[in-house]
């Protein structure tokens, strides 16, 4: 290697390469003559995420990426949902686009107008956007990133009236990045691709009279994702995005405004109160139904704050006049040696099939008839089932929660009458984006919450954390996510400030992360998603709030 070249490691073959000094990452990619099965849209630099224009001056470790990993699927949706947004510029300059949620495995939009009011979609216009968006694919424009100081990019975000800037005027930052696609600017929190040439699978249709946006299948992205109905969960979208315009606050901009201008408390008290009211509601739904119930069965992934759910549903339930018992699901785990194993031959305790579920349902069907039944512990540390003498038998006025990844499952319980049972499906759906078109996964709140629990609690380190986050979110892909519409009602446990609170918590356990591990580049992103919120304190926050189970101070034991 001389001074003009510098030597670069693809991860993908494993070989060391000379490269000229100030290379694209693009350029190195063609030197390699590697293929991987799906087209490379980006790459890891030093773990990092860029795009195929990054130069490169000094010695790295250089791993290329496609739309089969979450990394590559983030760049892809950003860069398509640019192109959405340029489409609907030029078909409609004076409204403005809004990516409101991820739903049904797609993205669920709207157009606004001016005023803010909502624009009435037909079928004819979705297919004038679609079309446009097709035009702009095919004509390869080019998407180039700019930085300038942050109050002249935010002049030139103002001489658009579709976009809305409070998010850059609240980061504090001197100088600002955004995209530049020809004469359309909009800003990302990420990586673009270099071009639209990259977009080749993409739908837009009609939904719920506005639009889905459809993205490719993560397992396979040369063709589209199956589009799932989720009618329950769509509704509590709409009912949290009602709420949240009480506080007139739309988006992460808003939000941080209304913390400078000293209104934390009163987010804080009217969100906990919102959560109150809604989870008092279903124990009155609970109480009401003719026949009432027997079985409360409870679900939702990691970290979606089910524990807290069901002792605050207790609470509820005993004002109503019952009398809940608690079972949770863990005490069924089979003994360790019998436990499923996944395709790595590790232990799989997310299968259902952790759970001896001849027992439970023998159990369950002897309460059912009121008999007395022997419940088990299950002993982590051994790995094996105990028996402590705690015995249950149904009265009257009792009612059995039994809390757990499962417990939705048909499989779980498939012999008692449907009527015997109340199901509820907890999970933080996010309720505000960062702007119109930067969205706020419910994965990332999920993976930001049990960060700082495990490091807490169970003396997991952020890294550990994110390394197991693959296998956990595979688990859940497979045995939670596809039960959650059988669900008699859903709990939305997100709190509108819970990341502004939770940044103080995380930041430093992020920080904790080695740069040379593969851990690093979604910590990073952790961070730099983390540093768009205002942070508060949490002396405010009742004891009994969810975020409690996540940052500590709660008045309910787990």
């Amino acid at each position: 290697m001389n001074q003009q070249t510098v030597a670069l490691y693809c991860k993908n073959n494993k070989q060391f390469y000379d490269v000229e000094r100030g290379s694209s990452i693009l350029e190195f990619y063609k030197q390699t003559g590697i293929q991987l099965k799906y087209p490379v849209i980006a790459a890891r630099v030093n773990y990092k995420v860029q795009d195929l224009r990054y130069i490169v001056y000094k010695p790295k470790d250089v791993e290329f990426i496609d739309a089969s990993c979450a990394d590559g699927m983030r760049v892809y949706v950003r860069t398509l949902c640019m192109v959405m947004a340029c489409a609907v510029n030029e078909l409609y300059p004076e409204w403005s686009l809004r990516i409101e949620h991820p739903i049904s495995k797609g993205y669920f939009c709207t157009l606004r107008g001016h005023e803010g009011e909502k624009i009435e979609l037909n079928i004819g216009m979705i297919n004038a956007l679609k079309e446009r968006m097709r035009q702009i694919i095919n004509e390869d424009r080019e998407i180039n990133v700019e930085e300038k100081q942050t109050k002249v990019v935010m002049q030139l975000f103002r001489e658009r009236p579709d976009y809305e800037s409070s998010l850059l005027e609240t980061l504090g930052n001197p100088y600002c990045r955004f995209f530049r696609m020809g004469n359309f600017i909009d800003y990302y929190n990420g990586v673009l691709m270099p071009s639209t040439r990259y977009l080749d699978i993409f739908d837009l249709q009609p939904y719920y009279k506005d639009m889905l946006l459809r993205i490719p299948c993560r397992q396979d992205p040369s063709r589209l994702e199956d589009i799932c109905e989720q009618d329950k969960m769509f509704e509590i979208f709409k009912e949290f995005v009602g709420w949240n315009k009480l506080l007139h606050i739309r988006n992460v901009g808003e939000f941080n405004k209304a913390c400078k201008n000293n209104r934390s408390y009163e987010m804080i008290k009217l969100s906990e109160a919102l959560h109150e009211k809604k989870v008092a509601q279903i124990a009155d739904m609970i109480a009401a139904r003719d026949p009432r119930p027997r079985f409360v069965l409870i679900s939702g992934p990691s970290s979606s704050g089910k524990t807290t759910f069901s002792k605050r549903l207790t609470i509820q339930l005993m004002v109503n006049g019952i009398r809940p018992v608690s079972i949770s699901l863990d005490n069924y785990f089979v003994n360790r040696d019998d436990t499923p194993r996944d395709e790595n031959g590790d232990w799989d305790f997310e299968h259902i099939n952790a759970i001896d579920l001849p027992l439970l349902q023998e159990h369950v069907k002897a309460l059912f008839e009121g008999k007395e039944v022997s419940l088990p512990t299950y002993n982590f540390e051994t790995g094996k089932r105990e028996y402590k003498g705690n015995t249950l038998k149904l009265e009257k006025d009792t009612i059995v929660i039994l809390e757990g990844l499962h417990a939705l499952n048909p499989a779980l319980l498939p012999n008692i009458p449907k009527s015997a049972a109340f199901r509820i499906f907890v999970s933080p759906m996010t309720t505000v984006n960062l702007d119109n078109h930067n969205w706020i996964p419910t994965t990332d709140i999920r993976l930001i919450r049990r960060i700082v629990r495990d490091y807490r609690y169970r003396n997991y380190s952020a890294r550990e954390t994110i390394a197991r986050c693959p296998s956990v979110r595979r688990g859940e892909e497979k045995w939670i996510y596809p039960f959650q519409e059988n669900a008699d009602v859903m709990f939305n446990s997100a709190l509108l400030f819970e990341l502004a609170v939770l940044k103080r918590h995380a930041e430093p356990m992020l920080a904790e992360v080695p740069k040379y591990c593969d851990e690093y580049g979604e910590a990073h992103r952790m961070l730099n998603f983390l540093s768009y919120f205002e942070s508060i304190p949490e002396r405010e926050i009742p004891p009994t709030s969810f975020l409690r189970e996540f940052v500590g101070g709660s008045s309910f034991r787990y």
